[in-house]
């Protein structure tokens, strides 16, 4: 052993203890594992656990020595001296900084320490462990916002349970992935163990899979729950309900979860199996209530459920697209009281834009409103033309026109070449099958056919473009509203309308920025588990994205992902003159944009305060 510093105290021993040991319970023998420090100090040698490695304790025994050698130089800041095994290299780390969180003297700093001088050589500074910490932070305050802890512990849900149940919850907001992913990932990329003093290291995977499990156990509690906390929040009244419907695919085919069904893909993904989500949220865009459905659901045939389960009071005004307006359903709202304002199913695009009132939308875009009457007493339309849609419809018409005629002229081309088909019969189903699937403009197309009646074959083939009237071909961009609102007056009303475009953007938020899509689970509740996540994470987001855009921030969560990933949590180590080592945990300066954030929020810039360790 080598003798250091002015106490003549020598270098410490470590090594790996293997106790054997017996179930209290059953009896059965198995073997426990500590690390063990040994110290001599003049005459005397003491010894003391580092660490308690418990039972699963798997590397072999011949890598021991090397891991402890390892231990140590991180322990003292020092690089390796010979190269490490990948292995051992993660393994040492991985108890490193689980030493530093149980041994020595750990001192919390704060603002009011005002001096606090070490003498050490700067040339010997190590930086070690970053992990990131700006996103967590906020995402984690968030979440405590929202009341989810204190939720999680009513529903009774045990410390590790709830550490489980938050960082799938933040691993969804900041890192979205499988399970699998986000538990490396809370293992070695991210601080948020350290945020809320729990060690995710020795959290095995299985924790966050029964988390999951335990989440959607409790799905009608947390809804209702983080719901009302929002109210509070934001002073909230919920007269307004949006509902819309949206899908996700999975990898796979899911064999075992009856939801998984084929249907019409949004993302045309119609090779994989779906499952269908439904969402039920207030105008203020929070969720108010969700439900899985199979993947292949008529939109119409869920209404009457959600809102049965949403518990919505009489009169409250329901917002749909024509995909669920079905009369059927407009009875309904009707029958129980709710007021509607809803897309129409009708084809008519009738309006008269002199008689019209224009105004402007958000982005500065004419929008010319014309009132009508309604199916029945008590209902008006609205018809409604908008400049922006008028020119996304002419773009998709050209498009689908451009697609047709080019299939059209391919067939004609095939008249005159040898070996190709040119029965009347055939050249109809062709025809037949074009019009099929191309039903958004075939309908505006007159077909003649030159047919050779002495041999019954089809000898070209001509078409001309007539459009038919009050249609999207002739009056692009008109649409209609239907609703009970008749004292209401029209911009007041198509106003209130596009809110139903804010949900498409909160699916749009669900699926790239939160992870919703792909599923990769097969089992139905763990399907279900993981969408749930991803709306309770939406529901941390929505709150963080309202209380910036108070402050004028509009930024999607992406970017303000990105903005809050920049700040992590790092360890400087130091030599000191006598021998000793110290360790500095904190988190780095925040950029100025992170910092804007921070204030807007009222939130600390420095999370995870500041730790000492002299070892």
């Amino acid at each position: 052993m080598l003798l250091r510093g002015e106490n003549h105290a020598y270098m410490p021993l470590m090594f790996i203890r293997q106790t054997k040991t017996r179930s209290s319970d059953s009896g059965e023998a198995y073997f426990t594992y500590r690390i063990v420090e040994s110290r001599r100090v003049g005459r005397k040698v003491s010894q003391h656990t580092l660490l308690n490695l418990g039972a699963n304790f798997d590397l072999q025994k011949e890598a021991w020595p090397e891991l402890c050698t390892r231990i140590s130089e991180l322990l003292k800041g020092e690089d390796p001296l010979f190269e490490v095994e990948p292995t051992i290299e993660q393994s040492a780390q991985l108890l490193y900084s689980q030493i530093l969180a149980k041994r020595g003297e750990i001192q919390s700093l704060n603002d009011q320490v005002s001096q606090d001088f070490q003498e050490v050589d700067v040339s010997s500074i190590k930086q070690i462990k970053p992990r990131s910490v700006g996103a967590e932070h906020v995402s984690l305050e968030a979440i405590k916002e929202l009341g989810i802890p204190e939720i999680l512990e009513e529903a009774g849900f045990n410390r590790p349970q709830r550490a489980a149940a938050i960082g799938n919850i933040i691993s969804r907001m900041c890192a979205p992935a499988s399970e699998r992913a986000t538990a490396i990932w809370l293992k070695e990329r991210s601080a948020l163990g350290e945020l809320l003093d729990y060690d995710y290291a020795s959290m095995p995977l299985m924790q966050l899979y029964r988390a999951s499990d335990k989440l959607l156990k409790h799905k009608d509690l947390l809804e209702t729950k983080v719901f009302e906390h929002v109210q509070g929040i934001f002073n909230l009244v919920p007269t307004i309900t949006l509902y819309d419907l949206t899908n996700t695919y999975m990898e796979g085919e899911a064999s075992i979860n009856p939801k998984a069904q084929r249907g019409k893909s949004k993302e045309k993904r119609t090779d994989c199996p779906l499952i269908t989500l439904g969402l039920a949220l207030d105008a203020s865009g929070f969720i108010r209530h969700s439900k899985i459905f199979d993947g292949n659901v008529s939109e119409a045939a869920t209404l009457e459920g959600m809102l049965l389960e949403l518990g919505a009071p009489d009169g409250a005004l329901v917002i749909m697209d024509a995909g669920i307006a079905t009369q059927e359903n407009i009875k309904w709202l009707i029958s129980n009281h709710f007021n509607y304002l809803v897309v129409s199913r009708e084809r008519s695009r009738d309006i008269d834009k002199e008689k019209a009132q224009v105004i402007q939308s958000a982005g500065g875009a004419e929008i010319h409103l014309e009132r009508q009457e309604g199916e029945f007493d008590g209902e008006i339309k609205l018809a409604c033309w908008s400049e922006r849609r008028a020119s996304k419809d002419e773009g998709i018409n050209a498009r689908f026109r451009k697609k047709y005629e080019a299939e059209l002229t391919k067939i004609n081309a095939g008249l005159i070449k040898p070996r190709t088909t040119k029965k009347r019969n055939a050249i109809n189903e062709r025809i037949g099958r074009l019009k099929e699937k191309n039903k958004r403009v075939s309908a505006h197309y007159r077909l003649e056919m030159s047919v050779d009646e002495s041999k019954d074959l089809v000898t070209s083939l001509s078409w001309y473009y007539e459009p038919l009237p009050n249609s999207k071909q002739t009056d692009p961009g008109v649409y209609k509203l239907r609703t009970t609102l008749t004292d209401w007056d029209d911009e007041a009303l198509w106003r209130t309308y596009t809110m139903l475009t804010d949900l498409e953007s909160v699916f749009r938020s669900l699926k790239s920025e939160l992870g919703l899509r792909p599923v990769y689970h097969h089992k139905e509740d763990r399907c279900d588990g993981h969408l749930f996540i991803t709306t309770l994470a939406y529901q941390a987001v929505q709150l963080i994205r309202r209380k910036l855009k108070e402050s004028d921030i509009h930024e999607n969560w992406g970017s303000l992902r990105e903005i809050l990933s920049s700040q992590i949590r790092i360890t400087a180590s130091f030599d000191q003159r006598n021998g000793k080592t110290l360790h500095v945990r904190q988190a780095s300066q925040p950029e100025e944009k992170l910092k804007i954030i921070y204030q807007k929020l009222n939130l600390s810039s420095s999370p995870g305060g500041v730790k000492k360790l002299i070892i």
